[in-house]
């Protein structure tokens, strides 16, 4: 039936006649008479194209004869009056006087009948592109003892075997002989050159011309009918075929499904075994009571719970809002079975790690209006087809409305819009000490008010010291919030090995992982606190360089707080301590479970037991000799690179934090470059032309390097931390997905 439906969906396709999109409703057509209906009409369809490619057959045929006639006419009738100019003039000449010019045998031949040589022909159509090869084809398989003429036809023919348009020469050929005229025949074969019979008495050529022009009336008026009523007999599948095609694919589902059921001992039932959600019990054994009664079975269906060690799939409950953050996690990896999802984390996490990147508030009112416009359109929009970019998009939509608020949120603590700082909450807490500084420059400038009370002062924008300051900030920041959200990884490993109750991850994992972690990139986030805090002008990098280098010298100017040698001493010697208890302990206490577990536990089978007896000793017996392949070298070696992975991965995933501070940076200095050396530029020429042309340039830059390149590299970046340095210090992610039965799903993958 499948087939048949793409055999119909082929003709309308052909026919140009689209399906109606019409509601889908439950059909009253039965599957059985469906399937005779589509059978029918398959029949009936292809009687239709026979009948119709003959007939066009017939019809380009028959336009081709009439070409020929016509051209082979006209050679015929230039002939005749070349041949009745030519005997007149012999006649005019024949004085009694030969001259030398005069052919030899002219008299003999014109005296004799008997002797003159009676000439068949042969008409017909050959392609343009092997017109020259076939003349020369001609003249040496019959050594020149023959005439050819062509004479190309000015627009190209339908070709009746292919079906398709092309160029072709008319000719006529002249010859003597059988022989001659056998070899030629098989020519015009080897070449695709049609031939057609010419009649040589004039009368007849006109009786041909007036017939075929008849017959190709006829013909034409003939194939219309047929492909009216194909037409019409499409229309009238076309009102119905998304529904057909719908119960088809429905039925076929179906029947796969079945297909996984296995037969049960009595050979008089199926038995089903898969997967369900526990909230879902009811619902299927009420489906399945449903069933029963409809179909009126005297048997009811029976639903029982099996216990088994398979691992079940995964399945969270999302909606329109989390299901897009939940695909950014199954990306990565689809969750073992109640592993800690990620994805709950990742709503909040992602879009203001982006933010960071992205901050400017004006840039994110732009991004959260074009969001909003596919927010409130989305009824419409999910009911049409949308490009590549524009689905993706629009499956994003809350993600990104997510984006742009945090973004306009970083963009005041920035305060930047499109660059350009302003006084939201507050005046400046810096003035001018006297009237000869200027706005451009810190110098001059004191304190004579609080603190400015939300993000970055105004006055630091276009100042000398605004690119120091920022940097610093946004550097500093960027390692604060890398270290947090790599201890918010490393906690979650706490939770999933409490969950599954494995103690030697939480004891030689957990622990070593968080106090490495700490001692290092948790002693720099206190340390910059520390400064923020206290103002002081320590070195940092000098600070966390000497305490691998030097840790027992004096720290000088660059000491924060009284017993910072001393704790800088305790932090590294925790540092060194964790990494081989990270290392040996656990696949030593592996393999001492390991033989515990399995000592004198080795069963041998009995020879006579009862066969579920055996059966279950027998799968028991499988189950311990599996257990008993236990490599220490493999899992020692897969611990060492573990490891070694978490030691380097701590350094180089807190330097990886810092693309933060690089794409905040490139993103506000973008973003000043095309409001002072476009908008600015244009504005300060005083010229109207200039001016509309800088606000074009700058829209667009600003629409197609901010808004849509930024916007996708920061996203990018903010995606890369997620999945490298935040999911790889608890998420396994090597589960698999519930794919539940679902008709609502077949419609989609339809579509």
């Amino acid at each position: 039936m499948a087939r048949k439906l793409r055999f119909l969906k082929e003709q309308m396709s052909k026919a140009e006649i689209s399906t109606s999109p019409t509601q889908l409703n439950e059909t009253h057509l039965e599957f059985d008479d469906l399937e005779i209906k589509l059978g029918e009409l398959e029949a009936e369809l292809t009687e239709v194209n026979a009948n119709n490619e003959k007939l066009q057959r017939t019809y380009n045929e028959l336009l081709e004869y009439n070409t020929v006639l016509q051209k082979a006419g006209e050679f015929f009738y230039l002939a005749q009056r070349s041949a009745a100019a030519q005997q007149r003039e012999i006649e005019a000449n024949q004085s009694g006087q030969t001259s030398l010019e005069s052919p030899l045998l002219e008299q003999e031949m014109s005296m004799d009948p008997s002797k003159q040589v009676k000439l068949g022909s042969l008409s017909g159509l050959v392609p343009k592109e092997k017109a020259m090869a076939f003349e020369r084809i001609l003249f040496r398989a019959t050594r020149g003892n023959i005439f050819l003429r062509q004479e190309p036809i000015d627009e190209p023919v339908t070709d009746p075997v292919s079906g398709e348009k092309v160029a072709k020469n008319a000719f006529v050929i002249f010859y003597s002989g059988e022989r001659a005229k056998a070899k030629i025949l098989k020519i015009c074969d080897a070449f695709n050159a049609n031939r057609y019979p010419f009649p040589e008495d004039v009368t007849k050529q006109l009786h041909a011309v007036q017939e075929v022009s008849g017959r190709i009336s006829e013909l034409k008026a003939t194939i219309d009918m047929g492909l009216a009523h194909r037409d019409s007999t499409l229309k009238s599948i076309a009102s119905d075929f998304e529904q057909w095609n719908h119960l088809a694919k429905r039925e076929k589902a179906i029947y796969h499904t079945l297909n996984m059921l296995s037969v049960d001992v009595t050979k008089k039932c199926l038995v089903a075994e898969g997967w369900s959600p526990v909230f879902a019990s009811v619902q299927i054994q009420d489906a399945l009571q449903r069933a029963t009664l409809d179909s009126k079975s005297q048997v009811g269906s029976i639903f029982q719970v099996l216990n088994t060690k398979e691992s079940p799939p995964t399945y969270f409950q999302t909606n329109k809002f989390t299901s897009a953050f939940q695909e950014i996690v199954d990306a990565y990896g689809v969750a073992k079975y109640q592993e800690a999802n990620p994805g709950v984390f990742t709503i909040v996490t992602f879009p203001f790690l982006f933010a960071v990147m992205f901050g400017d508030w004006g840039h994110g009112i732009c991004l959260l209006l074009a969001t909003l416009y596919l927010i409130i359109r989305e009824k419409k929009l999910a009911s049409q087809k949308l490009g590549d970019i524009m689905e993706m998009m629009f499956g994003g939509r809350y993600v990104i409305i997510m984006m742009a608020v945090f973004s306009i949120y970083t963009g005041l603590i920035y305060n930047e819009f499109f660059s350009v700082p302003f006084e939201l909450f507050g005046k400046s807490a810096y003035a001018c000490r006297d009237p000869s500084c200027r706005d451009a420059t810190t110098e001059g400038l004191v304190k004579v008010r609080g603190t400015y009370p939300f993000g970055v002062d105004p006055v630091w924008h276009g100042s000398r010291s605004e690119l120091p300051f920022l940097n610093s900030l946004k550097m500093k920041m960027s390692i604060l919030l890398g270290v947090a959200q790599m201890n918010l990884g490393i906690l979650m490993s706490y939770f999933n090995a409490k969950f599954f109750r494995n103690s030697l991850n939480v004891w030689y994992q957990f622990i070593p992982q968080l106090i490495f972690l700490n001692s290092l990139f948790g002693y720099l986030s206190l340390l910059i606190i520390i400064k923020w805090c206290t103002g002081s002008k320590a070195d940092l990098y000098h600070v966390m360089i000497y305490m691998f280098l030097s840790p027992t010298d004096e720290l000088g100017e660059n000491q924060l707080f009284s017993g910072q040698k001393t704790v800088q001493l305790v932090l590294l010697l925790l540092a060194l301590v964790s990494v081989p208890w990270m290392l040996i302990p656990k696949p030593i206490l592996l393999k001492k479970q390991h033989e515990q577990r399995h000592q004198g536990h080795q069963y041998t089978m009995l020879q006579d037991t009862d066969e579920s007896v055996g059966a279950e000793l027998g799968e028991h017996h499988d189950e311990s000799h599996d257990h008993e392949e236990f490599e220490f070298s493999e899992v020692f070696v897969h611990q060492l690179i573990h490891t070694i992975e978490f030691v380097l991965g701590a350094v180089s995933n807190t330097a990886s934090y810092l693309r933060l501070w690089a794409l905040s940076l490139a993103h506000s200095e973008l973003s000043t470059v095309f409001y002072d050396k476009v908008l600015l530029l244009a504005w300060g020429m005083n010229n109207v032309i200039f001016l509309i042309i800088g606000i074009i340039v700058f829209v667009c830059a600003t629409i197609g390097v901010l808004l849509v390149m930024e916007t996708l590299s920061a996203f990018l970046h903010a995606l890369r931390l997620h999945w490298v340095e935040f999911q790889n210090k608890f998420y396994e992610g090597d589960g698999y997905k519930f794919a539940p039965f679902s008709f609502t799903l077949i419609r989609e993958e339809e579509d």
